[in-house]
């Protein structure tokens, strides 16, 4: 394991894939930025949500802006691999979903 801040953030092969996460949580840096950035939660909220110490939700959000681009470019391919992934096996519930309004 690879710790990163002395205190919040740390890097393990076997959590998440490697992604940078909130020390002895599963939650991802990324997680906490695309709550604060795209969903608008305060920092304060997802401290509180998850019961998690404010600053190593801070902490979360220095990381993510001292790698934004690392982080951003990874996020978007795994985006593109959800995307192949449902066009080439599409779900068996939005199908079945179709056909009953078709009816």
């Amino acid at each position: 394991m690879q710790l990163v801040s002395r205190e919040h953030i740390e890097i393990s092969s076997d959590v998440r894939s490697g992604k940078p996460c909130i020390v002895n949580t599963r939650i991802a840096v990324e997680d906490v930025a695309v709550m604060h950035l795209k969903l608008g939660y305060s920092l304060l909220e997802i401290a509180g949500k998850y019961d998690l110490s404010l600053a190593s939700v801070y902490a979360a959000m220095a990381y993510y802006f001292d790698h934004r681009d690392e982080i951003d470019r990874r996020t978007a391919e795994e985006n593109e691999l959800v995307e192949v992934l449902k066009q080439n096996h599409p779900s068996r519930l939005q199908e079945k979903l179709r056909q009953l309004r078709n009816e």
